[in-house]
């Protein structure tokens, strides 16, 4: 991994903060303070929003409750797949090209590394599964918004969970943000009695990564900008 002593430590600026950002799937078990945490959320929340209305609610869990969830969520994943049934989509019903392979890459080489091989459908489940658990981070959080806003507060909602990411990385802890908890959203209004004003955007999990995870290892792969930006008189 490319300079991989910095991927672990606090990111001193914001370009660190951003090129050593990315999906932890295995955290440490060291604790994250509740200090931390809310210094992350202020940071965070000074995120541009259309006329200022900061569309932002969020959920902290640890220790009992982020376990009480994590175990009905499990249960649910174990369940008929039907069950999991998200209010919003996320993706297209269909990948085109190049997001088809692009999806396909970063799964394969996921399952490359913890050794699930095509068509190991209960490794897949297993996998997919740790997501409920947050990833055995010590903090996990569930993001909302309310039901009647509309794309613009979505969009501002996006720049809001890249803040956290990022200031995430300013005090030397790291992220996962995961869409996986949508399609449950019924199991998590039950237990964090979250409105049926509101949507659940996504879950994010929060801590020290465990550097010597071999699921860590995996960084994504970026296009170079000529092959996405148009420059006109620059």
């Amino acid at each position: 991994m490319k300079d991989h002593d910095s991927t672990w430590k606090a990111a001193p600026t914001v370009s660190a903060a951003i090129t050593t950002r990315h999906s932890i799937r295995r955290f440490l078990s060291t604790p994250v303070s509740r200090t931390q945490v809310e210094q992350i959320l202020a940071l965070a929340c000074r995120s541009p929003s259309g006329t200022n209305m900061q569309p932002w609610h969020v959920w902290v869990l640890a220790g009992e409750r982020k376990r009480a969830l994590s175990s009905a969520l499990g249960v649910a994943h174990d369940q008929d797949p039907s069950t999991w049934q998200p209010e919003h989509r996320y993706y297209p019903k269909e990948f085109k090209e190049p997001y088809r392979s692009r999806r396909r890459k970063v799964g394969w080489d996921l399952y490359g590394l913890l050794n699930i091989e095509r068509g190991e459908k209960d490794k897949m489940h297993r996998q997919h599964g740790r997501n409920f658990l947050f990833f055995d981070a010590p903090v996990g959080l569930i993001f909302a918004i309310d039901r009647d806003l509309e794309i613009g507060s979505w969009l501002d909602y996006g720049m809001f969970i890249q803040n956290v990411m990022l200031a995430a990385r300013e005090i030397g802890l790291h992220t996962c943000p995961q869409v996986a908890f949508t399609g449950h959203h019924k199991v998590i209004r039950e237990h964090l009695d979250i409105p049926e004003t509101q949507v659940l955007v996504c879950g994010m999990s929060l801590g020290y990564a465990d550097p010597d995870a071999i699921e860590n290892s995996l960084i994504t792969e970026r296009e170079p900008v000529d092959n996405f930006a148009r420059f006109l008189d620059l």
